[in-house]
């Protein structure tokens, strides 16, 4: 069985938790606050409108008074359709199949935040958000499916901070996330190099590469599986200064962590090597490194009039930290696939993602007592340059928001309504391969997929907020 697993690479999973199917740089989310992305975000770090700052810039919870409460929801609706999709095997052969069909479902993201003025100079708030997930799903005959099935990454956090004033216009705070992660990732596997191996085919002629796979569409797909999860930490430290009472600014930095979601690798209708013609089921233990990279967020707030505010904003993030995604054994060499922790992953899937930034304007209007009317823009880079994959149809989007605050007359409530849609810069277009983790950059076999994608998205949140 390993001698199979080990010479022919039949389980190649090529699954990554990327930024295809999220509404922000990597796998990151921007969704978590109605009021913040009524202006796409611009200027959170320096705009403490509610107790969403906590996650946005925990030193804002110092210009809230007494005791704030916020919560609410997002939706995201992503269309990622391939209108191409073109697959070979690992001998060469054409792969037969579909386009996959809409591979991304509506995803709601709830949050919920609270700060308390504990003295005129110490606040402390604590929030719960998502500030990482995507998901997608192909059909099963998509021609594809050697690259890629099914992905999913759900990121939950527990923010809890504290912030100190200065009391000379500066203010500082810090908030601890607490994360728990949890993906899964799977795909159906090539067996035609393992057939033309075993039966002494080369594939280098087209005629016996045909051969190899006239054998192999007659047995079962193998298909593999992973799950698995993980607790992780990262801490944000935050600054705001105000300049004037109509000029501020406020900086955020995150840190990142080396992050591992540990759980098992199943590869179901594997072929049974001691019972030709069966099919047997492999498990064990798998361990999938993840980097969560370290970012930094500047953001600008100016009240250029009684009624209008001007916002801006910069994020910078180190993708440039994840070169590579592989899947080791946790068994080491003693487990049912392969593969040892240190050195050789079970699969290797090469990345090299580059460093990005998002750039966002944004403005208020404070139309009359009880409304106030934002709207926003931001260019989002995606990290994703040579190695698109079917798994990240990613492209480089313009966001566009549109937002409003209702503040009824004798009442402590807020209610923030935003909605948003995503152009990406022309379609998606790639062809992907199979790489090793010796050789990142050399292809292993002659399967490929290409693939064009048109991609849209649009997005809506809501939040209520109230003051104590």
């Amino acid at each position: 069985m390993r001698t199979i697993f080990d010479g022919r690479g039949a389980i190649v999973l090529t699954a990554a938790m990327v930024p295809g199917l999220s509404m922000a740089g990597g796998f990151s989310l921007n969704e978590q606050s109605a009021s913040a992305m009524g202006t796409a975000n611009a200027g959170a770090a320096a705009n403490p409108e509610n107790a969403a700052t906590v996650i946005f810039n925990p030193a804002g919870m110092t210009q809230l008074s007494g005791t704030n409460l916020s919560f609410g929801a997002s939706v995201l609706d992503i269309d990622a359709e391939a209108d191409r999709a073109e697959a070979t095997n690992q001998v060469g052969q054409p792969v037969e199949g579909t386009k996959g069909g809409d591979i991304a479902d509506p995803a709601y993201l709830p949050s919920a935040f609270l700060t308390h003025e504990m003295t005129d100079n110490v606040a402390v708030g604590i929030g719960l958000h998502a500030p990482y997930g995507l998901a997608a799903d192909y059909d099963d005959d998509f021609t594809g499916r050697y690259f890629a099935d099914e992905t999913e990454l759900t990121g939950i956090a527990l923010t809890p901070s504290i912030a100190v004033d200065s009391s000379n216009g500066l203010s500082l705070g810090v908030g601890v996330n607490i994360m728990y992660l949890d993906g899964k990732l799977s795909k159906y596997n090539d067996i035609t190099g393992t057939v033309a191996e075993q039966q002494g085919l080369d594939p280098s002629n087209e005629q016996e590469a045909a051969q190899a796979t006239a054998i192999a569409a007659q047995m079962e797909e193998p298909y593999s599986n992973v799950e698995g999860d993980s607790i992780e930490y990262t801490i944000r430290i935050g600054a705001l200064y105000e300049l004037s009472d109509k000029t501020q600014f406020g900086l955020t930095v995150e840190t990142g962590t080396p992050a591992s979601l540990d759980g098992d690798i199943t590869i179901s209708d594997f072929p049974d090597p001691n019972n030709p013609g069966a099919t047997t089921t492999l498990k064990e233990d798998a361990s999938v490194p993840l980097d969560i990279p370290p970012s930094a967020t500047f953001g600008a707030r100016h009240k250029l009039s009684e009624d209008v505010t001007l916002l801006f904003g910069a994020t910078w993030a180190r993708w440039s930290d994840f070169e590579e995604l592989d899947i080791y054994s946790a068994e080491g060499g003693t487990g049912a696939v392969s593969g040892t922790l240190d050195r050789n992953p079970i699969t290797h899937i090469t990345e090299k993602w580059e460093d990005t930034w998002q750039y966002n304007l944004g403005a208020t209007w404070q139309a009359n007592q009880e409304w106030k009317l934002k709207a926003g823009y931001a260019w989002d880079e995606s990290p994703v340059d040579s190695y698109n994959t079917a798994r990240i149809p990613s492209q480089d989007r313009h966001w566009l928001t549109l937002g409003a605050q209702f503040a009824p007359a004798n009442t402590d409530w807020k209610v923030d309504a935003a909605v948003g849609t995503l152009i990406f810069d022309g379609d998606a277009k790639f062809t992907e391969r199979d790489y090793s983790h010796q050789q990142p950059t050399i292809p292993t076999s002659a399967a490929s997929y290409s693939g064009s994608y048109d991609l849209s998205a649009w997005s809506a949140s809501v939040e209520l907020s109230r003051s104590f």
